[in-house]
């Protein structure tokens, strides 16, 4: 895992060299023309790209308006028709892939994403690279590891890597790419998962400051907290930046709504997006690219309030137009934009209310650019240390820890998905709920329990509890009266204590006369509730009850079966990973080997199948095979979302289903 760490650095590191120089050439060729191509020629492939703002203030109107729509016809069919998930940010494609898909990528989103971002952001798509190089690094890191044929473990750790490698490469900063790569992406801070990925971090990052050079993304004065008053407003600072890190969210995602609304082929709307973006950029060109040449300004404190809350303004817009309209581009500088315009303009009156005890606006401007990346990621370590690495200013250390840590708090408070997650629930993915390290949770009393208990009228004789004994399999014989109310249970240990007085007891005690309390449970809890009772109340069965109607009994559940549907639920969860990096990559019809007689396959859900739930089907009796997955088609594309059944899943038309059995029945069903 040291080599392949030090691999994926290496090429996470030429990746985000390539993906810059890119910038760099289309940069040039949109705005500058064949001056721009020279200007490329004359200071050498790997000088930092021309923020569009500088040329674009000369360009007339029309230039501007029309440049970011003539690439967003280009990356439009370049994206629909031969990779779809490399439209957006890239981020969310990446976490799916590494929770549901065990970190298989499809390798062609290495040269996708590269083009399709390269020409979003050249032509003046109001995104930035983060992004991308996190789908393009991650991207690569998988090829590895399929390559190697890792386990989906290990595959998921190589995806982190390439990841980190990405992220430090293009913001000159290795521990930050590590935190990033473990916080969002993997989100495992165990040392066989940790160790690779800072590996990684570090080979990226000696690469590309050999190349690039080692210096800071930003250019920022001389900062010190001024007095020990100036943490209140910071903190009332990282509330706000908390609100526009939300406001950000829901206009991305308002405009992707917007965007899927449109009766228009989807790979034109890039086109679309980018008139509109062209529009804005008229006024104000700042909106154009990255916007790194505007947050300088806003650092400096050299821009008025005025300004900054239009920026402020027009950035939210301009940005959530490229990304819904399906431009492929990062929101990480956007959020870094968005920081500067809000710190810049609460400094701005902050400062001129209490000159002589707070720094000037530039110092909030900076504070503001971690806060507002910690909301929309719900990454504030990440968040502090990428601002402290990117400007290498200690000094703001202690305001910007407090701004980072308000801010996540208002926004997880407010929304619980952050703007990577957000898009994932919106497919349907839960990725908390797939992380939950409690198996248990996950399983309901209702799809294991026995339906047929063991029961004896309160005024049966011990001669029949002695026959109902003798023909159940149960530990616990549950006592109902006449009208079918549940009053207690028998414990066969209270019946075995009682054998040896057998015949003087046989025309005495009744069934009434053992009864015992139990606790009880419902169809609708956890088997991690029916554990923890288990085990406090040392039982090894109870009773399951209607939960309308405590006293109905309408089912039994042992620890035998919380135990079996544990361990099967595990097999699955692992068969998740495994399959996908199989079954999930190498075509609809392949069977995959599993020893001993055994396949797994993925075929079209038979047409029988079609709005009935797995318990209905019971496929397991009927057909002899375990449902292991079932992949959902999305409405906005091709792709499919991949869930672990339960009974309770209902099979839809377009659905996929994942099986495992014999080979004989497999085939079976799948000729159904």
């Amino acid at each position: 895992m040291v080599l392949v760490a030090v691999a994926c650095g290496v090429a996470g590191a030429f990746a985000a060299i390539v993906f810059r120089t890119l910038i760099r050439i289309f940069t040039g060729v949109f705005f500058e023309g064949a001056d721009g191509i020279a200007s490329v020629v004359e200071e050498g492939w790997l000088a930092e790209a021309r923020d569009p703002l500088e040329v674009a203030r000369a360009l007339p109107w029309y230039w501007k308006l029309v440049i970011p729509a003539i690439g967003g016809m280009i990356v439009g069919p370049l994206v629909w028709f031969l990779a779809r998930e490399a439209k957006g940010h890239g981020v969310p494609e990446v976490m799916e892939a590494v929770a549901l898909r065990g970190g298989v990528i499809r390798g062609r989103v290495v040269a996708v994403k590269t083009l399709a971002s390269a020409l979003t952001i050249g032509s003046g798509g109001s995104v930035g690279r983060e992004g991308p190089i996190v789908q393009i690094a991650s991207a690569v890191g998988s090829a590895i590891g399929q390559w190697l044929r890792v386990t989906p473990r290990q595959l998921r750790t190589i995806v982190g890597c390439g990841a980190a490698s990405g992220v430090a490469a293009t913001f000159n900063a290795p521990i930050a790419g590590a935190l990033f790569a473990v916080e969002v992406i993997v989100g495992d801070f165990a040392v066989a998962q940790f160790s690779p990925i800072v590996i990684s971090s570090v080979v990226a990052t000696v690469l590309s400051r050999y190349f690039l050079g080692d210096h800071p993304a930003f250019e920022v004065p001389h900062y010190e907290l001024v007095a020990p008053f100036e943490l209140l407003p910071y903190m009332a600072l990282g509330a706000i930046a908390g609100l526009v890190g939300l406001a950000f969210m829901s206009a991305i995602y308002f405009s992707e709504d917007a965007f899927d609304r449109l009766k228009m082929p989807a790979w034109a709307k890039p086109a679309l997006g980018g008139l509109a973006v062209g529009a804005i950029g008229i006024a104000f060109p700042n909106v154009f690219g990255v916007g790194y040449s505007t947050i300088n300004p806003a650092l400096e404190g050299s821009l008025g309030p005025a300004l900054l809350a239009a920026l402020l303004l027009v950035k939210i817009i301009a940005t959530s137009i490229t990304v819904g309209s399906g431009g492929s581009g990062g929101v990480f500088a956007p959020s870094l934009f968005l920081g500067a315009m809000t710190g810049g303009l609460f400094g701005t009156f902050v400062h001129q209310a209490f000159p002589s005890a707070t720094a000037g606006s530039g110092a909030y401007a900076l504070v503001t650019m971690g806060a507002v990346v910690a909301a929309t990621t719900h990454a504030p370590i990440t968040a502090i240390i990428m601002i402290f690495e990117m400007t290498q200013t200690i000094a703001i250390i202690p305001p910007l820890m407090a701004a980072c840590v308000i801010s996540t708090l208002v926004a997880t408070f407010l929304r619980r998905e952050s703007i990577y997650t957000l898009k994932l629930t919106r497919r349907g993915v839960d990725l908390r709920k797939q992380e939950d390290p409690n198996v248990l949770k996950a399983l309901r009393v209702r799809d294991v329990m026995d339906t047929e208990p063991a029961r004896v009228f309160a005024d049966a004789r011990f001669q029949e509890i002695l026959d109902l004994v003798v023909q159940s399999h149960h530990v616990e014989f549950y006592v109902e009266d006449r009208a079918g109310r549940l009053l207690g249970a028998v414990a066969l240990s209270e019946v075995r204590r009682l054998l040896l007085d057998q015949d003087a007891l046989t025309d005495v005690v009744v069934a009434g006369d053992l009864v015992v309390p139990r606790p009880t449970v419902t169809p609708d809890d956890d088997l991690n509730t029916v554990m923890q009772i288990l085990g406090h109340a040392d039982l090894e069965e109870l009773a399951v009850v209607d939960p309308d109607d405590p006293r109905k009994l309408v089912g039994t559940i042992t620890s035998q079966h919380a135990i079996d549907s544990y361990n099967a639920e595990v097999l699955q969860r692992d068969l998740a990973g495994g399959v996908s990096s199989t079954v999930g990559v190498t075509g609809r019809i392949r069977q995959v080997e599993l020893g001993g007689g055994y396949v797994i396959q993925e075929i079209d859900a038979p047409l029988a199948f079609h709005g009935r739930t797995l318990r209905e089907l019971d496929v397991r009796v009927a057909h002899k095979v375990q449902v292991v997955l079932i992949r959902s088609p999305l409405e906005s594309d091709r792709s499919r979302r991949v869930r672990v059944p339960t009974s309770t899943d209902r099979v839809r038309e377009g659905d996929a289903l994942v099986i495992a059995g014999l080979k004989e029945d497999v085939d079976a069903l799948h000729h159904h």
